[in-house]
């Protein structure tokens, strides 16, 4: 007998702890099925998926080339230990370093997902340097492990203060849109940021600090785009003091921002980089960290105190080495920058039209949209943060009733459409953000 759609989400509710949410109050499609863009709930309804899942699934959902990879690879080996040779890690290393900006080559270290490979990256850099400190933004994401969450920057860290680990000092990135150093001048919010990362780093004494970790652009705390000049002014300062400077590409990389990396769009080479997600356009968990070449040979003659299990499994291997090939096939990292012209297009028009949102920004397929209740005090419609959604659940449930799925984080959204959405699928996603953004202004003014 088929069990409804009801008994799945009461089933679910019962036996599933849903991330990042107070579990009474969820009520969420029940997703059976994935195609290209596109979802499919248990009632047959269709939703474009407009961020990508997490900002991961590049390619969109079910690719065939990747899907036939993983069939091959099961009729293969589906384990081999990860302190084993195996030509799958060897061919996908190989691939990724070539990817990477090191004219001296790189190596992989491979992991389960983004935020072992954050802690593991900054395990790297703290023995290779002989260092303990480590920077990072306060508005950050890394993870949510004891680790990646201390690393994090913002409120999903508390959890992780009693009992993280030692040594992370965080400082404020610039934020044109709230610029926490009070100018509304990218030049001079730049000039600022910098000077105030050098004060910190002198006050915490630079020959302490190992490395600084960074997003390229800040990902779920708002896609916010740093002022032109302030990642090479960030590497500068860490050459001046011997600090190594780590990239958190686990979101921004494999054609996010319309270059493989974040590093390549904005022309600044960090020392080692983070990667995950969109590596196997997230069919399999796979996460890692790309290592310059003469930070990796420091392990040739030392042991390299690390690994998982699942370190470099082949399953993820076989995704990996096939969702490449995807990209450079469709040559869909060059089509992250035709999916920023044309988004961008779309989105300033709502933004034009409708007076609750406040900001639109972002890179390549990676868009944020800010709401306010004031535009010119530039008033957070939610404030960041604080314990309640206040009226943004009526904004995604709209979206949802329109056949779009965004996800976003108080008063922010993030459309971040798969590498192979078509013009036509940014119109779609447009044409429900109209009508979403019309019936969240609506509920504002009814509530207040």
């Amino acid at each position: 007998m088929a069990i409804s759609v009801r008994d799945i989400k009461a089933t679910h509710k019962r036996y599933v702890l849903t991330p990042w949410s107070a579990q009474a109050a969820i009520d969420a499609p029940v997703i059976v099925r994935a195609s290209g863009v596109s979802l499919y709930d248990a009632d047959g309804k269709r939703y474009i998926d407009a961020s990508s899942g997490l900002i991961a699934v590049n390619l969109g959902h079910g690719h065939p080339h990747v899907v036939a990879a993983l069939k091959d690879q099961l009729d293969t080996v589906c384990y081999v230990s990860p302190s084993l040779f195996n030509d799958r890690r060897a061919e996908l290393a190989e691939q990724l370093a070539k990817l990477a900006p090191w004219h001296e080559g790189a190596r992989v270290f491979y992991t389960v997902g983004g935020t072992d490979a954050v802690e593991d990256a900054v395990k790297l850099a703290r023995t290779v340097s002989g260092r303990h400190k480590v920077l990072s933004a306060y508005r950050s994401f890394h993870g949510s492990s004891m680790g990646s969450g201390t690393l994090t920057g913002e409120n999903r860290r508390w959890a992780n203060e009693a009992s993280g680990i030692s040594g992370v000092v965080h400082f404020f990135a610039p934020y044109p849109y709230r610029s926490p150093f009070h100018t509304t001048d990218p030049a001079t919010e730049c000039r600022y940021a910098l000077e105030h990362l050098r004060a910190i780093m002198l006050a915490e004494d630079p020959e302490r600090i190992a490395a600084l970790l960074i997003e390229p652009v800040v990902g779920s705390n708002g896609v916010i785009v740093y002022p032109e000049g302030y990642l090479a002014g960030v590497r500068q300062l860490c050459d001046e003091h011997g600090i190594l400077l780590i990239f958190d590409e686990v979101m921004t990389g494999f054609g996010r921002l319309g270059a493989a990396f974040g590093g390549k769009r904005f022309g600044v080479v960090p020392d080692l980089m983070t990667f995950a997600k969109g590596v196997t356009s997230a069919y399999v968990p796979l996460g890692g960290v790309i290592v310059r070449e003469h930070l990796a040979s420091f392990f040739d003659e030392r042991p390299m105190w690390m690994g998982h299990t699942y370190s470099g499994h082949p399953l993820a291997m076989a995704a990996g080495i096939a969702a490449l090939e995807a990209y450079a096939e469709g040559h869909l990292f060059a089509r992250g920058l035709t999916i920023e012209t044309r988004l961008r297009s779309h989105l300033r028009a709502l933004q034009a039209k409708h007076e609750i949102l406040g900001d639109v920004r972002g890179a390549g397929a990676f868009f944020a949209l800010e709401f306010v209740s004031d535009r010119e005090q530039r008033t957070p419609l939610v404030a960041w943060q604080g314990k309640s959604m206040g009226v943004m659940p009526t904004f995604f449930a709209s979206l949802r009733k329109h056949g779009v799925y965004a996800f976003g984080r108080y008063n922010i959204v993030h459309i971040a459409p798969p590498l192979v959405a078509t013009d036509d699928d940014l119109a779609e996603i447009a044409a429900a953000l109209d009508s979403a953004i019309g019936d969240l202004a609506e509920a504002w003014s009814k509530a207040y």
